[in-house]
């Protein structure tokens, strides 16, 4: 049997006037594909946190993200600023995979 995991990523963007990051996209397997893809070609950072995209994935399009994964998400959301702040377009958005 085949025990690999269906790929799955989330998109997060987080707006200065905004009470928390907000759900872009998510999906799975093409979706997620899709999605990593275009994140490579907006030059938007990338991190695999299996865990978190759990969680995230159980979120709806659109909704904030809720207060128990504000520390998970804010340490993604830092580390995709150190990672490309001065040259990424939008240092404030980033895709999260599994």
């Amino acid at each position: 049997m085949d025990e690999r995991k269906v790929r799955k990523a989330v998109a997060l963007v987080y707006e200065a006037n905004s009470a928390a990051p907000r759900i872009t996209g998510q999906g799975e397997g093409f979706v997620a594909d899709a999605i990593l893809a275009k994140a490579k070609e907006f030059g938007i950072p990338t991190r695999t946190e299996p865990e978190l995209v759990e969680f995230l994935m159980q979120l709806k399009l659109n909704e904030l993200v809720p207060p128990k994964l504000y520390a998970a998400v804010a340490e993604v959301l830092a580390w995709a600023y150190e990672v490309d702040g001065k040259t990424a377009p939008n240092p404030n958005n980033v895709v999260i995979d599994r």
